[in-house]
């Protein structure tokens, strides 16, 4: 009955894990927004420090987690594997179910597993300020935070829905030394050009990632950063799958299904990427590996797979992903983390691949699964994890249905401490179940730039 499952500080991963090593063939790869040949260091160089750009594009299997990174992330990690006993008494399911909390982190969320690296190569690259976007404001918090321990300036553009939602994560933020601008702002050009069209626009990722990079490209001193998407970013979160593998093994278990929600991929990747390698070297080839997105913004479920820009601006490179379109704006939901147009290519070429599956949910029946946990777990989780969570739900209702006996371990990937507010619609039954029309999704991908 081992309720926590503890890994000592010395057992933090020395590495970080790389999928693309196991890839039966390379990735497609990013594109130039001009010239639409693929990208190579010099054209990253203007945003990005040279370590990460090497990680980008790497294929070895392992890369060493520098020992400065790993005396941060002592400070939280490695964060504890829980055993749902009182949510499997509560569903009288026949399942196991485990979960990942990436809560404990200072910022209260996963995000700081690859804010840290972040904050520390453009620091060891001499760079003085960093700009950025974040949506619910996870990984602006996170990235505020490092910044802050690397001593360099931070800018975040945090989309204007989830800004007014979520004013304490902006004070987050703000304590930790940052500069939060609601976006589209008119500090760009771009946030200028969206404003002008929509001036009650309530934003999107997609708009404060060309806000981001537009600032970055145009300061010297400055470089961008992304929490989710990018492969670097998703390398710097195998820690979240690799001390799983070791904390279940300590229990002499392994999972049948893996699952995270999913906005740009990063905290699904994390957790499940150490077991899709295993998937892919064959190891274990059954695991059922699920990204759990919104229907109202559900691009692995209703995107194309092709080339599209990052962001709204058509800034960044193409890349290959699922997508909706680089100029849609979804609606202005509460799971904020998760309003974006597309995905990590690398998740998004195993959801193609068959390796993963994706799945979609409306916002009350995610609420409904978080609240169920709360009053079994006792954990508020935010509206992003209670996607999983839902998920993790169904996976242990359906083996009460079989009787199979199946491990369902989840990433609750941070707190809910600062939506309260979204908890307080859910109650007052403000929450809309908007599930983003076809025809409207057709028009936004009929929008995509045609690639040769």
């Amino acid at each position: 009955m081992q309720t926590k499952i503890l890994l000592d500080e010395e057992q933090i991963p020395k590495k970080w894990y790389n999928v693309q090593a196991d890839l039966p063939s390379p990735l497609d790869p990013p594109l130039h927004p001009v010239t639409h040949k693929p990208v190579g260091p010099d054209d990253l160089s203007a945003i990005f420090p040279m370590d990460l750009i090497r990680q980008e594009v790497t294929t070895d299997r392992y890369v060493d987690i520098p020992e400065e990174v790993r005396d941060v992330l002592r400070l939280w990690r490695p964060s504890p594997l829980y055993r749902a006993h009182r949510l499997e008494k509560f569903l009288k399911t026949p399942a196991k179910i485990y979960y990942k909390w990436e809560g404990v982190s200072p910022a209260g969320s996963h995000k700081t597993n690859t804010s840290i690296p972040q904050a520390y190569y453009n620091m060891k690259a001499g760079i003085e300020r960093i700009a950025t976007e974040t949506g619910a404001g996870q990984w602006g918090s996170a990235l505020a935070f490092a910044t802050m321990l690397y001593d360099l300036e931070c800018t975040i553009y945090m989309v204007r829905s989830s800004y007014t939602q979520k004013p304490y994560r902006k004070s987050m933020m703000h304590v930790w030394g940052a500069e939060c601008i609601p976006s589209p702002s008119t500090k760009t050009n771009s946030g200028r050009a969206v404003l002008e069209k929509d001036p009650e626009t309530p934003g999107a990722l997609g708009i404060a990632i060309s806000e981001a990079v537009e600032d970055a490209a145009t300061h010297a001193n400055t470089n961008y950063a992304l929490g989710s998407v990018l492969n670097h970013v998703c390398l710097h979160q195998t820690v979240i799958g690799l001390e799983c593998k070791e904390q279940l093994a300590m229990v002499d278990d392994y999972p049948d299904v893996v699952i995270g929600c999913v906005g740009g991929g990063s905290n699904f990747a994390g957790i499940s990427f150490p077991f899709a390698g295993d998937k892919l070297t064959g190891k274990h080839k059954d695991t059922d590996l699920i990204g759990v997105e919104p229907a109202s913004c559900p691009s692995l479920t209703k995107g194309l797979y092709t080339y599209d820009f990052g962001d709204v601006a058509g800034l960044t490179p193409l890349m290959k992903m699922f997508t909706l379109g680089h100029d849609f704006v979804p609606p202005a939901m509460h799971a904020g983390g998760l309003r974006y147009h597309g995905d990590s290519p690398i998740v998004s070429r195993l959801v193609h691949d068959g390796v993963m599956r994706a799945v979609a949910y409306h916002q009350s029946e995610v609420f409904e699964a978080a609240q169920t946990f709360a009053r079994t777990e006792g954990i508020i989780v935010a509206p992003e994890t209670s996607h999983a969570v839902k998920s993790a739900i169904d996976e242990a209702l359906a083996c009460k249905q079989t009787g199979e006996n199946k491990t369902i371990l989840f990433n609750c990937s941070g707190h809910g401490n600062f939506d309260m507010t979204a908890y307080d619609a859910f109650y007052s039954g403000e929450l809309v179940d908007y599930e983003y029309p076809d025809e409207l999704i057709k028009q936004a991908i009929g929008r995509i730039p045609k690639i040769s």
